[in-house]
C-alpha cells in the first residue's frame, strides 16, 4: 500500500488532501478551518446576542461571505506584489482618512464614516493592514535591528494615522493602530534596552494623552477604576456585563437562554459586548473553547511567521497576528471589566462590516505569504 497520499507535506496539509484543492489556490487549511469554526460559533452567539433576528442574522452572513472572498483573492497575490503596493496602500489610507475629516458621516458624536452612496465604510479599518504593511516594507529595506533615524520615522509614520483617527475621535481605533505599529517594531529584532526606553517614553506621555482626551472618554477611565460610583450612567455596563459572565457559571443558562441579554440589560450585546452574551449562554466551558480556537488562530499566525523566507513577510505575518491578539485581549477585557472600555468589537464574532473584511484580509496576507514559499531542497 502506498502510504505517501496519507503523508504530511511543509504545510503541516495531508497531501491527499490538498490534492482536492485547485492547483493554484493559495489558501492554508489549518488556519481556513479555524476561521471558519470561529465564524461558525459566533453566528451562534450572534442569533441569540440580537434576539433571533434572522434579517441581522443573513446580513451577517453576507458581510462574512465578502469578508471571505476578500480573504480568497489577497491570498492568491504574491508576497513580492504585496510589498510593492505598501507605500501606495499607506498612502491611500492617510488620503481617506483626510476625507473623513472634510465630508465624512457624523454618528454618535464622531465622523468616521465615508458614505460613497454603494457603499458605506470605516476607512481607520483599511488603516490596521496598512500601517503594518507600510512598516514591514519600510524596515525591511535595510538589516535589522534598525537604527536610531529609522526607529524614528517608523514612530512618525505610526503617529500620523494614529492621531488622525484619535482626532475623529475613535480612541479603540487608534489603540488598534498604534499596536500595529508598535507589534512591527518590537518584532524587528530591537533590543531589550531600547524597548525598555521606549515603554518609559510611552509612560512619560500618558499625561498628554489623558488631558488630549475627551470628557467621555475620561469617564471611561474613571469608570473602569470604580463602576460601582455610577451604577446607572457610565459604570453600567461594565456592571451588567460582569454580571452576565457570573451568571453563567460552569456551563451557562443555555443558547437563547440568556436573561440578562433578552430582558436587555446588558448594553450592545450584539456589537462590543458580544463576550458577555457568550458567557452567560455558554458559560466557563464555551469562554474555553472559543479562547482556543482563537490561540490556535494566534499560534498559527505566529507559526507562518517564522517560517516566512524574507524580512517583509516575517514582520508583517508576525505584526498582523499580533494585532489580532491585541484585539481579542482588550475586547475580553473591557468586557470583564480588566480594561477600559473603548468600543472594541470581538473579533469576528461582534455584528459589523468593516473590521470583518479587514481583519480577513489580514488572513489572506497571511495565506499568502506561507503558500507563496519556494520550497527549499531537502
Amino acid at each position: 500500500m502506498d502510504n505517501s497520499a496519507y503523508s504530511v507535506g511543509i504545510d503541516g496539509i495531508p497531501r491527499k488532501i490538498r490534492a482536492l484543492l485547485p492547483a493554484r489556490m493559495h489558501l492554508d487549511l489549518p488556519l481556513l478551518v479555524a476561521l471558519l469554526l470561529l465564524c461558525g460559533y459566533g453566528l451562534l452567539v450572534l442569533f441569540s446576542a440580537t434576539d433571533q433576528d434572522l434579517n441581522k442574522l443573513y446580513r451577517q452572513l453576507i458581510r462574512l461571505g465578502i469578508a471571505f472572498a476578500v480573504m480568497l483573492v489577497v491570498a492568491q497575490i504574491p508576497p513580492l506584489k504585496l510589498q510593492r503596493w505598501s507605500l501606495p496602500l499607506f498612502g491611500i489610507g492617510l488620503a481617506i482618512l483626510v476625507g473623513v475629516l472634510v465630508m465624512g458621516e457624523v454618528g454618535k458624536g464622531a465622523r468616521r464614516w465615508l458614505d460613497l452612496g454603494v457603499v458605506r465604510f470605516q476607512p481607520s479599518e483599511v488603516l490596521k493592514v496598512a500601517v503594518p504593511m507600510m512598516l514591514a516594507w519600510y524596515l525591511a529595506e535595510r538589516p535589522l535591528p534598525p537604527t536610531g533615524p529609522r526607529i524614528l520615522w517608523t514612530l512618525v509614520l505610526t503617529a500620523v494615522p494614529v492621531l488622525l483617527i484619535a482626532h475623529q475621535p475613535d480612541l479603540g481605533t487608534a489603540l488598534l493602530v498604534a499596536s500595529a505599529g508598535m507589534m512591527v517594531l518590537f518584532l524587528a529584532e530591537l533590543k531589550w534596552r531600547l524597548i525598555a526606553l521606549l515603554g518609559v517614553g510611552t509612560a512619560a506621555l500618558a499625561p498628554l494623552l489623558w488631558y488630549s482626551m475627551y470628557p467621555y472618554q475620561q469617564q471611561r477611565v474613571f469608570s473602569f477604576l470604580n463602576p460601582e460610583g455610577d451604577p446607572l450612567g457610565s459604570g453600567y455596563h461594565i456592571i451588567q456585563a460582569k454580571i452576565a459572565i457570573g451568571s453563567g457559571g460552569l456551563y451557562g443558562k443555555g443558547w437563547l437562554n440568556g436573561t440578562q441579554s433578552r430582558l436587555e440589560f446588558l448594553p450592545e450585546r450584539s456589537t462590543d459586548f458580544v463576550f458577555a452574551v457568550l458567557g452567560e449562554e455558554f458559560g466557563l466551558t464555551g469562554i474555553l473553547a472559543i479562547l482556543a480556537i482563537y490561540l490556535f488562530i494566534i499560534a498559527r499566525g505566529l507559526y507562518i511567521a517564522t517560517q516566512a523566507q524574507d524580512t517583509y513577510g516575517r514582520l508583517l505575518s508576525g505584526g498582523l497576528t499580533l494585532i489580532f491578539f491585541v484585539y481579542l485581549f482588550v475586547n475580553t477585557g473591557m468586557v470583564t471589566g480588566l480594561l477600559p472600555v473603548v468600543g472594541i468589537p470581538l473579533p469576528l464574532v461582534s455584528y459589523g462590516g468593516t473590521s470583518l473584511v479587514t481583519i480577513m484580509a489580514g488572513f489572506g496576507i497571511l495565506m499568502s505569504i506561507h503558500t507563496h514559499r519556494k520550497l527549499l531542497p531537502s
